[in-house]
């Protein structure tokens, strides 16, 4: 009784993270309301400011770790490679933190951009494991909600109907962003082929490319492209055994 009082008092889990994204979610919600003026070719080019914002941000760091690399491919003073690879590891952490930063502050002009390209998307067909489908997704708060929790790291617990494939595009353009490949794991090949094709063209219509690892034998040069890609879908079994 006391546990089922405090929960009507202080709200779920679940409600006390909602109500402490609202303000996200208001800010994702009144740039979406902005982006309406963009033309399709402006809306994309937000792909590519938001990667010159990253690489401003996190470019020094990375001149710097490269100089020391190579400074370290040309010593043969083992106490030297040693304390220069001490070195690019402090920078390698310094050029993580920086490029979080950056895309916390993108998320909710980012968050934006995905949910603008779907309403430009709606009516569209787009071919799903050989099957025509129009597009008919924009993403609801409830999303909106998830997709924050699942960059922030946390098990986003969503009910059947309530639109997972949608909501995890974007984390994914978000930290696609960064240039460092952003993974996305499901249970079985033909889901995986299914939301590549399916979410696909979001990310498409944003400028970014996406492949599926189960197309290709593991050691192919097909596979390894696959990894190149801006983004890439695949099976649980099949990351496991690369």
């Amino acid at each position: 009784m006391l546990k089922a009082l405090i929960k009507k008092v202080v709200g779920s889990r679940h409600e006390r993270e909602a109500k402490r994204l609202r303000p996200a979610v208001a800010e994702i919600n009144r740039q979406f309301v902005d982006l309406a003026s963009l033309t399709d070719d402006e809306l994309r080019a937000k792909t590519e400011e938001f990667r010159d914002r990253i690489r401003e941000r996190s470019g020094s760091l990375r001149e710097r770790a490269g100089t020391l690399r190579d400074e370290k491919r040309q010593s043969e003073d083992p106490e030297e490679r040693e304390r220069l690879s001490v070195e690019v590891s402090g920078l390698e952490k310094e050029i993580m933190v920086a490029v979080e930063e950056v895309l916390d502050e993108l998320l909710p002009e980012a968050y934006a951009v995905v949910k603008d390209a779907c309403r430009r998307l709606v009516g569209r067909e787009i071919m799903v494991t050989g099957h025509p489908m129009a597009w008919d997704m924009i993403p609801y708060d409830v999303q909106l909600v998830g997709a924050i929790a699942l960059h922030d790291g946390k098990v986003a617990e969503m009910a059947t109907g309530e639109g997972k494939t949608l909501v995890a595009t974007m984390p994914l353009y978000l930290n696609a962003l960064a240039g460092r490949g952003a993974h996305l794991v499901t249970v079985n090949s033909y889901l995986a082929q299914r939301d590549a094709e399916w979410m696909g063209a979001i990310y498409r219509f944003l400028g970014l490319t996406v492949d599926v690892i189960d197309r290709y034998d593991p050691g192919t040069p097909e596979r390894r492209a696959a990894y190149r890609a801006d983004i890439t879908y695949g099976t649980n079994n099949e990351f496991g055994f690369d």
